[in-house]
């Protein structure tokens, strides 16, 4: 069976079913997070997953306005840990 390309919410919006992961453990590594991320808009993913306890999100919206895809085409996973 093959992978649909989205998953309607019940806000009306959808949600790409593949995301591109920005963990990265090893904080020297960070530092490479706004071209990984700007490689993988530019290749079609528009689904991002983010955390603030990954100290990602900074480079991951810089990825962001670098790209030239507007906003609104973009979705945002993050997580709020309690």
């Amino acid at each position: 069976m093959p992978v649909p390309k989205s998953f309607a919410l019940s806000s009306g919006h959808s949600v790409p079913s593949v995301a591109f992961g920005t963990y990265e453990p090893n904080e020297l590594r960070r530092q490479n997070i706004t071209e990984s991320v700007l490689a993988a808009i530019r290749t079609g993913y528009r689904c991002i997953d983010t955390a603030w306890k990954y100290g990602t999100e900074k480079p991951v919206g810089e990825a962001i306005r670098r790209s030239g895809v507007p906003r609104e085409q973009m979705f945002l996973i993050t997580k709020v840990y309690v």
